[in-house]
């Protein structure tokens, strides 16, 4: 069975790795709960951590370009290693794991789940989302309490 996008690289992550990301995110958490102040600057350091997919695209196709330079210029058994790229990137689109996978999640790379999981804390921790209404909003709900939700949740995410 495939894994759900949101959980098929940790689930072919080492645990003590998942577990140092998560601790690490805690433990910033905690400091940000302290400083308060602080939030907005790590929201901006967030917004532009690299996450995972992002490292592994740029992975795959630098030694992809690089296979193909090679397999032009010198010798066209370098094609062989584009090759290999384009199935292992295959292969993490389906499973979650490529080569790279295990060394970058050691370097602290996380998902853009994680990234994001870490984003919403924050804004909890800030206030954001004290003006989202804490009414159930269902089908049979009337439309300008579906809207007011909206707006609130759509401010709170800005």
């Amino acid at each position: 069975m495939v894994p759900s996008t949101k959980q098929r690289v940790p689930v072919h992550t080492a645990p003590s790795d998942n577990r140092s990301i998560q601790t690490s995110m805690e433990g910033r958490l905690s400091y940000f709960a302290a400083h308060p102040s602080k939030i907005a600057s790590r929201l901006e350091e967030l917004d532009a951590e690299w996450d995972l997919e992002r490292a592994i695209e740029m992975n795959a196709s630098a030694l992809a370009f690089a296979g193909i330079a090679l397999g032009a210029l010198h010798d066209k058994r370098w094609l062989i290693l584009p090759a290999a790229v384009t199935a292992f990137l295959f292969q993490h689109a389906v499973q979650g794991w490529c080569p790279p996978v295990p060394v970058l999640r050691k370097l602290g790379f996380r998902t853009v789940y994680e990234i994001d999981e870490e984003r919403n804390a924050l804004k909890a921790l800030r206030g954001d989302y004290a003006r989202v209404s804490r009414r159930r909003v269902t089908a049979k709900s009337s439309p300008a309490a579906k809207r007011r939700i909206a707006k609130a949740v759509k401010r709170a995410a800005a």
